[in-house]
C-alpha cells in the first residue's frame, strides 16, 4: 500500500508541474504574439494606441490577459498573463519586438 501511495503522488507532483510547464509555453506564446501584432500596427502606420488594441486582442485569443504593453517609438514591449485554475496560480511572460523599415505598399 505505501508504494502505490508514493507512486499516486508522484504521479500527483508531475502533473503539476506538467500543467505549470503548458501554462509557462502558453504564456510566452501568447506574450510573442502580442508583440508581434502590436508591431505589426506600429509598422503598418497605426499609433501606439491601436497597437495596443492589437496586442490585448491577440492575448486574449491566445488565452491571456495582456496586463503592460509599452509602444516607444518603433519598439514594443508586453507582458501578459495566463491563468492557471488548477493550481490556483498565474504564468506571466514578458516579449518585445521592434519595427525595421515601413510596410510593403
Amino acid at each position: 500500500m505505501g508504494v502505490a501511495a508514493v507512486g499516486f503522488a508522484l504521479t500527483l507532483a508531475l502533473a503539476r508541474v506538467g500543467v505549470a510547464l503548458t501554462a509557462a509555453a502558453r504564456a510566452e506564446t501568447a506574450a510573442d504574439a502580442a508583440a508581434l501584432a502590436a508591431a505589426d500596427a506600429l509598422a503598418l502606420g497605426a499609433g501606439p494606441g491601436a497597437a495596443r488594441s492589437d496586442a490585448a486582442a491577440t492575448a486574449v485569443a491566445d488565452g491571456a490577459v495582456l496586463v503592460a504593453c509599452t509602444c516607444t517609438g518603433t519598439r514594443v514591449v508586453v507582458r501578459v498573463v495566463v491563468e492557471v485554475p488548477v493550481l490556483g496560480r498565474r504564468a506571466t511572460a514578458r516579449a518585445a519586438a521592434e519595427v525595421h523599415g515601413g510596410a510593403f505598399p
